[in-house]
């Protein structure tokens, strides 16, 4: 699979140096479908609204947002994977893509072969965090008591399998402690517990615990991101604050296209989604959402996609880790 990503990622390099053409797609007349694998209301979901509302302006189609979530993301992706219209598109995230061939024996459908890479979109990265009067107060002090106390230090994680779970596993693994994961249907029920005190932190995203941040109920210990985040306070980043390398996570966003999508649609649509990502006022709507414009063609979302399917492979074998 790492080949295939690469030579994907590469195909993608060669093909962003052609002319574009002046169509969008074959059919001018059918709007674009833009499948998101969440319910309505969440940071993704937002997310999508925006991109499609500046995307009509620049496509002149319409863009309809149709929302299908179920199995982390998997019901989406085999429905535009299995699109012949060419005119429907997948807000793709880890879920579905990088980390279920890793978890599932059997998909029905071939991320790597059926789906192409359109366009990276944004980040929205993972924290480690506590409740206000957790005696924590840095990384050091939760992996120095998990060491000393092995399998009893909690973490809560938005549910079995996700990119929170496998963060978590990641810091673990790399740390050499043994942190107890403690799977929730969520970040609201994770959240509820931590800050009752029934698990010791969290791994979620910005959007999550920046709330909880603002109203002074939690504190975030350290970030899975290349940089310090604006809002989180001093936190360091997680390879700042252990040293340990490999502890950017990019919990990213991005757009897939199916295979069969003509190549002249999948080059036009790169190039809107670029500019609109590039966009001042996109930086600024992402950031209130607690997001980071990572804007790039296909090349940079197939190299993101690669490693992160790479990465997650490697912690979901040495962990043992499995899902019902």
């Amino acid at each position: 699979m790492k080949l295939l990503w690469k030579h994907l990622a590469l195909s993608f390099a060669a093909a962003a140096g052609l002319a574009a053409t002046p169509l969008w797609a074959q059919q001018n007349d059918k709007p674009l479908r833009l499948v998101v694998p969440f319910a309505t209301g969440g940071a993704q979901d937002v997310i999508a609204r925006y991109l499609g509302a500046k995307l009509t302006d620049r496509l002149g189609q319409s863009v309809i947002v149709d929302n299908k979530a179920g199995a982390g993301g998997i019901v989406a992706a085999d429905a535009v994977a299995k699109a012949a219209d060419g005119a429907t598109v997948l807000l793709a995230t880890g879920g579905a893509i990088t980390i279920a061939p890793h978890l599932q024996a059997k998909l029905p459908y071939d991320p790597v072969h059926e789906l192409v890479p359109v366009a990276l979109v944004a980040d929205t990265p993972m924290t480690l965090s506590v409740r206000t009067e957790s005696p924590y107060k840095t990384v050091a002090d939760v992996l120095r008591d998990a060491k000393a106390r092995p399998g009893q230090v909690t973490y809560a994680s938005t549910g079995n399998g996700t990119v929170s779970h496998l963060t978590g596993a990641l810091l673990a693994q790399a740390s050499g402690v043994n942190l107890l994961h403690v799977p929730y249907r969520g970040a609201a029920p994770a959240m509820t517990d931590l800050l009752g005190g029934q698990v010791a932190a969290i791994v979620t995203s910005v959007a999550s615990i920046e709330p909880m941040v603002a109203s002074g109920k939690a504190r975030v210990l350290g970030t899975f991101s290349h940089a310090a985040l604006p809002g989180m306070g001093t936190a360091p980043t997680i390879g700042e604050a252990t040293g340990l390398p490999g502890m950017e996570v990019p919990v990213w966003v991005g757009v897939m296209a199916p295979a069969r999508m003509p190549a002249a649609s999948v080059e036009k649509l790169s190039a809107a989604l670029v500019e609109v990502c590039n966009l001042p006022e996109t930086k600024q709507r992402f950031a209130q959402l607690g997001a980071v414009n990572t804007c790039g063609g296909p090349a940079a979302l197939g190299k993101v996609v690669a490693e992160d399917s790479q990465r997650w492979a490697k912690v979901i074998k040495q962990g043992g880790i499995k899902v019902d």
